[in-house]
């Protein structure tokens, strides 16, 4: 009767709802579409060629019927964009290179005087040891006659000694013969007895020999007789400064005996504008402008308008084995620096006016990735030993003050004493000599890693020095310029030309450079870059390599939806999965009571495999009749 009733369905009524059916699976394929994207990866690349706005795509399309064309556009396409990312590649490398730009910036404005550093260039004999050093001399004096045969005159001394001195005396003497001075031909030692006859000079060389705890000598030699002789008794010297326990007692400031006359911007200097410090080789030396609180500044460049000095360079009762010139060192610097004279002074020469012009030079790099500059030295692994700021040369010395107290048990003189360590002495570590000597030689092949640590500041203030020099006093003003310097200072020196000089440091000029660097490629100048590249090779703009990164995503979405196509398909393909046990069937068709036969055949299907709705109807009699027959 149903088939009748559908039999007699209007025309009209077939027609509506079969659009409305397809309606439906037009709507349902449209929402597939949504979850699917595209079909195949050509239809994905058909459709991104067809519509980029990327220069030459479409022509992978449109001459498609053209294969020579389609190979052609292809390979040129290729290309295009291989040459493109070869030049993205040159462009990342130079960025991550961390290039920068120099400034240069020239500054006019009142400028703040630098420090002046001034020593006497001699080290001077202190009375606290004074019978020490009349002792050394008197060695030096033999050691000289013996190998040289040349008769050194000595002052005329009190060498009456009390008991605790000549024991010290005996102590020095019992030290110096441990390391005496020998002759060296070629890479043999020898030995020469006191009174051995005249060799060629020529094939000598003279040094002196250290010997560690094991006996194991190190033989330091020297082609110059004079470097052998004055570092052979400086090595000495430095072990009767160390035996002073106390360092004040070497402050012996004279200042008015060194300093004739100070003058700053046409104003006389007082004891307010100086500090004081003692240096082993150069003696008694004068820090001019070192007070942070008050500090000078130049109103007007010029000679008149900075520093000037007249300065005593007579050397009285100075120590001629330690310094064979004669005059004063000077040395600019700035407040937060430490004078190190070896490195940046120059010497003043007697009877001459020196005249001193400076120009300031401010260098300030980047950090980070940019350079490897550091900031304040608080990433760079050495302790500061000095009472000031971080500098190259400030974390040079204190590396080697380290190594020195760590392999050696105890520190060098001319380095500041770290907390805890004590200074080389003879008289307390018998083989320091040894190991210094070979420390030093490590220490200037970089073996201890100190030149790598040390790593330049960030910001560093310079002074460019260029000097003149003139006669003074000139012949025709000697006369009354000796006389004033006798009356008023005591100048009494029979050469009297070699025993002043004068000293005049001004600013050349009110402007001074800064040096500043910037980074030459930024992510600004990186993008554009990329983008400069990309329209020429291209002629695309930002929303171009958003299509292009739209069908990388496509491309990952469809390569994820075919991998689960292809993974449910097998799964369809795939045996059945294990059926229920006899034992678990039989109990559960005990279970269940028999007129629900049809029920059995609805378990047995979720267990087995689901058959189609066709094989329902062909299956359907035929169980009926089982169940019949049953």
């Amino acid at each position: 009767s149903g088939s009748r009733k559908a039999g007699k369905m209007p025309e009209g009524e077939k027609m509506r709802q079969c659009k409305q059916e397809e309606e439906q699976q037009q709507k349902e394929e449209e929402r597939e579409g949504l979850i699917e994207f595209y079909s195949s990866y050509q239809e994905l690349f058909q459709f991104f060629c067809s519509n980029t706005t990327i220069h030459g795509a479409i022509r992978l399309v449109c001459s498609k019927k053209n294969k020579m064309k389609t190979a052609f556009w292809s390979v040129l396409f290729f290309l295009t964009f291989g040459l493109m990312y070869w030049q993205f590649g040159i462009l990342y490398r130079e960025y991550f290179s961390y290039p920068v730009n120099l400034n240069l910036n020239l500054n006019s404005d009142r400028l703040t005087f630098p420090a002046v550093t001034l020593c006497t260039l001699n080290p001077y004999r202190y009375s606290a040891i004074r019978k020490q050093l009349d002792k050394l001399d008197q060695i030096t004096h033999q050691t000289l006659l013996d190998l040289y045969d040349y008769n050194m005159s000595l002052p005329q001394r009190d060498w009456s000694t009390s008991s605790s001195q000549r024991r010290s005396s005996r102590s020095l003497l019992h030290h110096v013969q441990r390391h005496p001075l020998r002759r060296q031909k070629r890479n043999n030692l020898v030995n020469l007895p006191e009174n051995s006859p005249s060799v060629d000079k020529n094939d000598w060389k003279i040094g002196f020999v250290l010997c560690s705890e094991n006996n194991d000598c190190f033989h330091q030699a020297y082609s110059s007789g004079v470097d052998a002789v004055r570092e052979w008794y400086s090595f000495h010297y430095i072990n009767i400064l160390a035996q002073v326990p106390d360092a004040k007692a070497l402050d012996e400031s004279d200042f008015e005996n060194f300093i004739y006359a100070c003058r700053f911007n046409e104003a006389t200097c007082d004891k307010a504008n100086y500090t004081h410090f003692h240096h082993p080789l150069y003696g008694n030396c004068y820090t001019f402008n070192d007070n942070s609180s008050s500090l000078w500044t130049s109103s007007l460049p010029g000679i008149n308008n900075g520093l000037s000095l007249v300065v005593r360079t007579e050397q009285n009762d100075f120590i001629p084995l330690l310094s064979t010139v004669t005059g004063a060192r000077v040395m600019v610097h700035d407040q937060n620096e430490p004078a190190f004279m070896d490195d940046g002074g120059f010497n003043v020469r007697p009877g001459i006016e020196t005249s001193i012009s400076m120009r300031k030079e401010t260098t300030v790099r980047l950090g980070g990735s940019y350079s490897d500059c550091t900031e304040d030295g608080s990433d760079v692994p050495v302790q500061n030993l000095y009472s000031s700021r971080y500098t190259e040369q400030v974390c040079i010395r204190s590396c080697f003050q380290l190594n020195m107290v760590e392999r050696c048990g105890c520190a060098y003189y001319f380095y500041p004493l770290p907390s805890g360590a004590e200074y080389c002495d003879y008289m307390k570590h018998r083989a320091w000599g040894y190991c210094y000597y070979k420390l030093l030689a490590e220490f200037k092949a970089d073996v201890l890693g100190c030149f790598r640590k040390c790593r330049k500041p960030c910001k560093m203030t310079e002074y460019q020095l260029s000097a003149g020099y003139s006669r003074w006093p000139s012949a025709v003003s000697e006369d009354w310029v000796f006389y004033m310097l006798s009356q008023q200072n005591k100048y009494n020196i029979t050469s009297k030309r070699n025993g002043v000089a004068k000293v005049n440091i001004f600013f050349e000029e009110w402007n001074y450079k800064t040096n500043g660097e910037s980074p030459a490629f930024t992510v600004v100048t990186l993008l554009s870059q990329l983008g400069n590249q990309w329209s020429l090779w291209f002629g695309s703009s930002v929303l171009s390599v958003m299509e292009l990164a739209e069908l990388v995503l496509d491309f990952i979405a469809i390569t994820f939806i075919l991998a689960f196509r292809w993974f449910r398909s097998r799964q369809k393909l795939s045996p059945p999965g294990p059926s229920l046990s006899s034992q678990d069937n039989t109990a559960f068709q005990d279970e269940a009571p028999a007129p629900s036969a049809p029920h059995r055949f609805t378990v047995e299907a979720v267990v087995t495999t689901l058959p189609s709705y066709n094989s329902l109807e062909t299956r359907g009699p035929s169980r009926d009749g089982e169940v019949g027959h049953e």
